[in-house]
């Protein structure tokens, strides 16, 4: 069975002091749809229980999957022995699937683990996904010549339209559209703010919002499927 290693954010805090974390549903409706298939675990840069966003737990506190990943007795051992990032080698998983929420933008992009992880993971001929605000944890991931891995690549995330309709632009040390644009990415986006869509361009699997977490993680299994 293939193995994934769904990467959290260790940062409770925005740039602002606002609560923050990983996003609920990023987690949960990508769990409930990989775990039927493969291996999961989890990993965040200071290892155990790394913090939720309490407000997608409020904004989803009717959504089915959310609801029973936070009560989930198999999920709650899983983030108590929430890996370091450190601790984590080539050899242990498949893919990686980074987990979104304003976290990840703060301390992911700058973690030297994280970017020596991804920097493994890519020249191994691994997945490397990740969705909403997840893909800022690759913004300084480069391949074996020191190439950001999405120069000349197809990809999306969260959008700055959708940045500042949820007026979060001053938590977060950069927009994420304007700066895999500037890393050379051919950025695209859905129709309308916060309809879902994922870019699969070889090993680099993206999907741009919380709606785009279940079709992320339906690529991620093709994709995986497709290596076997």
């Amino acid at each position: 069975m293939p193995s994934v290693l769904f990467v959290l954010t260790s940062v409770d805090k925005t740039l602002t002091g606002a609560q923050t974390g990983w996003y609920l549903p990023e987690a949960a409706h990508a769990y409930y749809t990989i775990s039927q298939q493969a291996t999961v675990d989890f990993a965040a840069p200071k290892g155990a229980n790394p913090p939720v966003d309490e407000g997608s737990v409020k904004d989803y506190a009717n959504d089915e999957e959310s609801v029973r990943f936070l009560n989930d007795p198999v999920v709650k051992v899983k983030l108590a022995k929430t890996k370091k990032i450190s601790d984590v080698n080539v050899t242990d998983y498949d893919a990686l699937y980074y987990v979104g929420g304003h976290g990840p933008v703060i301390d992911l992009p700058v973690d030297p683990d994280n970017i020596h992880l991804i920097g493994q993971y890519w020249d191994a001929g691994k997945i490397v996904s990740a969705v909403c605000h997840g893909p800022a944890a690759l913004v300084n991931a480069v391949d074996s010549t020191g190439k950001s891995i999405f120069a000349g690549r197809n990809a999306t995330g969260f959008s700055d339209e959708e940045e500042v309709m949820v007026n979060k632009v001053k938590d977060i040390p950069f927009l994420l559209e304007a700066r895999v644009k500037q890393l050379g990415a051919n950025y695209s986006k859905a129709p309308e703010p916060w309809g879902p869509k994922v870019v699969v361009d070889g090993k680099l699997i993206t999907g741009q919002n919380p709606a785009s977490a279940k079709p992320i993680a339906e690529a991620i299994l093709k994709a995986l499927a497709a290596k076997e």
